[in-house]
């Protein structure tokens, strides 16, 4: 008999006015009594919708069973089947625009926990790994096939696991010093702690999938070379790291930062730590341009920092913002001030070229545009200023173009995305992609279903070509 409670069971937090100081975890996670009494709110449909809402085709109702069953090692048994990140999606995977969307107990009361159910049976398994009691994962047998994947972020991280448990010899090729692509350097630890991030990847060395750090490929190495070594397929996974700015006048001030290089100076580089080697701004009043997630995260760590006062400044209102609906409510919760309908138009400098204010104006919301939101217009002889000493920009991102220009016969659309077909095969043999190389900036779950299908498709060419 499924619990017929109307709200989800409420996920324990550090208080708003402790955490907005700290870089520890906010979300506490359930208990196994919380764990079990959510599971049970499931109402294990014949056919449950909510499978089909996950990218990476999760067996949700098989692992909520065995929550409420009280079996969590078969819980986490089942979420591996099909996802090689399940500690990471439970955490920062958008589930109210997907598998909790299509929960059936969502039209009329709050849908079932799913994302905070699939971190508490991984964090559960974690736990259990740290005592000894799990037993080392079987490496999967060899086929003699090798395959290189450029990248080691979600996409990269999905691909390389399940082609590793087809008995693939995988290599993943990363730029940076460690490993996790954009789960370390641009989402903060109070919402993915980095040991998580280590120990996904852990598990993936377990299965025999070896990783090269501090290797650019289209620099050190290029794709050409990688077929050269012996490499039957390439998966490029390299995300959207290059930053975008508004183009305004006083970008150039000291002081502005595109989102990008503050947050990876504090996630990767723990510029927050006392004594840390890599340097950041510790900025008192600051304006975040944008209103993602790379936003509120940008504003929460500046706040973190220090700062007396934090603003989101954002051209549309709040109905229309992009960032999850729970990373909004953090952001309240922590002080974070919200200027909606408010639009840069430019950054103002003091004598020596450090920012000291922003100029704004007004906004209102006129027809929809192309995306279906309603564009913004400037209301005219409303313009005022901000006073700010620090301006990060969190407007979108691109595509890196190193790969596309050192590799001959990869087509790619204009704005730099490389062209894919639906399985993820790129105009050149052998050569796959997919995340946000390809669609752009997008979330950490899209890009994981984007590896897990390039897998399939790599598999079925290296066949093919037997």
């Amino acid at each position: 008999m499924a619990d017929m409670r109307p709200d989800k069971t409420k996920m324990p937090s550090q208080d708003p006015a402790v955490r907005a100081r700290n870089f520890d975890e906010v979300a506490l996670g359930y208990t196994a009594e919380m764990a079990q009494g959510e599971a049970m709110r499931c109402l294990n449909c014949k056919n449950p919708a909510c499978v089909a809402g996950c990218p990476v085709g999760v067996n949700i109702p098989g692992f909520i069973k065995k929550i409420a069953e009280g079996d969590f090692d078969g819980a986490y048994a089942v979420i591996s089947e099909t996802s090689s990140l399940p500690a990471i999606c439970g955490r920062v995977c958008p589930q109210e625009s997907q598998c909790e969307a299509k929960c059936v107990r969502g039209i009329k009361t709050e849908p079932v926990g799913i994302g905070r159910l699939e971190r508490f049976a991984a964090d559960r398994h974690s736990a259990k790994k740290k005592e000894g009691a799990v037993a080392p994962a079987a490496v999967p047998e060899k086929n003699g096939k090798k395959a290189a994947v450029v990248g080691s972020g979600p996409a990269g991280l999905a691909c390389a696991g399940d082609l590793a448990r087809l008995g693939y010899d995988v290599t993943v090729f990363e730029a940076l010093h460690t490993p996790g692509g954009v789960l370390v350097y641009g989402i903060p630890e109070f919402r993915l702690p980095k040991a998580i991030v280590a120990e996904e990847i852990e598990g993936l060395c377990d299965l025999g999938v070896k990783f090269e750090c501090n290797t650019v490929i289209g620099r050190t190495v290029s794709v050409d070379e990688l077929f050269d070594e012996g490499f039957d397929a390439v998966f490029i996974g390299t995300g959207a790291g290059l930053p975008r700015f508004m183009n305004i006048p006083g970008e150039n001030l000291n002081g502005v930062f595109s989102a990008n290089e503050f947050l990876t100076r504090i996630n990767l580089m723990k510029a927050y730590r006392e004594g840390a080697d890599t340097p950041v701004m510790r900025p008192k009043r600051v304006a975040v341009v944008g209103g993602g997630n790379v936003a509120m995260d940008a504003a929460r760590c500046a706040l973190r920092l220090g700062a007396d006062e934090v603003s989101i400044v954002y051209r549309r209102s709040e109905a229309e913002l992009p960032a999850r609906a729970e990373e909004v409510e953090h952001a309240k919760e922590e002080g974070i001030v919200f200027r909606l309908l408010t639009n840069p138009v430019r950054i103002l400098g003091d004598e020596n070229m450090f920012v000291s204010g922003i100029e704004c104006v007004r906004m209102e919301l006129g027809e929809p545009d192309a995306s279906g939101r309603r564009r913004p217009v400037t209301v005219e002889g409303s313009e005022f200023t901000i006073d700010v000493d620090c301006v990060i920009m969190a407007i979108g991102t691109s595509p890196n173009p190193l790969i596309r220009t050192t590799t001959p016969g990869l087509d790619c659309e204009s704005w730099g995305g490389i062209k894919t077909g639906e399985e993820g095969a790129t105009s050149r043999p052998g050569v796959f992609a997919g995340g946000d190389a390809v669609t752009g900036a997008a979330t950490v779950i899209l890009a994981m279903g984007a590896g897990k299908t390039a897998a399939a498709a790599i598999d079925e060419y290296i066949k093919g070509k037997r």
